[in-house]
Order: C-alpha cells, then sequence, then structure tokens
C-alpha cells in the first residue's frame, strides 16, 4: 500500500499536463496589472504624458533644425 501510494505521488509529481496553462493565466494576470497601472488614476494621466512627450519630440527637432552649420 505504501509502494502505491509512493509511486502514484511520483507520477503525480511528474506530469506536466496544465502547467502550460498555468504559465498563461501568470501572464494574463501580469498583463491585466500593467494595463490598471497604465489607465488608473487620473483619467488624463495618459494622454499627459504622451502630449509632453510629443511636445518633447517636436521641441527637440525644430531645436535640431535651427543649428547652423
Amino acid at each position: 500500500m505504501l509502494l502505491n501510494t509512493y509511486v502514484k505521488l511520483q507520477n503525480f509529481f511528474k506530469d506536466e499536463r496544465g502547467v502550460t496553462a498555468i504559465e498563461y493565466a501568470i501572464i494574463g494576470v501580469a498583463v491585466s496589472a500593467i494595463v490598471l497601472a497604465v489607465f488608473a488614476g487620473d483619467a488624463n494621466s495618459l494622454k499627459t504624458a504622451l502630449s509632453g512627450a510629443v511636445t518633447t519630440i517636436t521641441d527637440n527637432i525644430t531645436s535640431a533644425n535651427n543649428i547652423k552649420p
């Protein structure tokens, strides 16, 4: 009886079915957390950040264009 239980436990620990599903679930939770972090809080925070980045890029391009060789 002990040997039978031991063999069943060994087979259970060696069985890798379902591991991929668990990995995908963990990845799904991580992606959900990232999306929540991006869109949570102030409704305009993402818009403000993107607008600031575009303004910075535009200013840098304009200043680079004004440099005389």
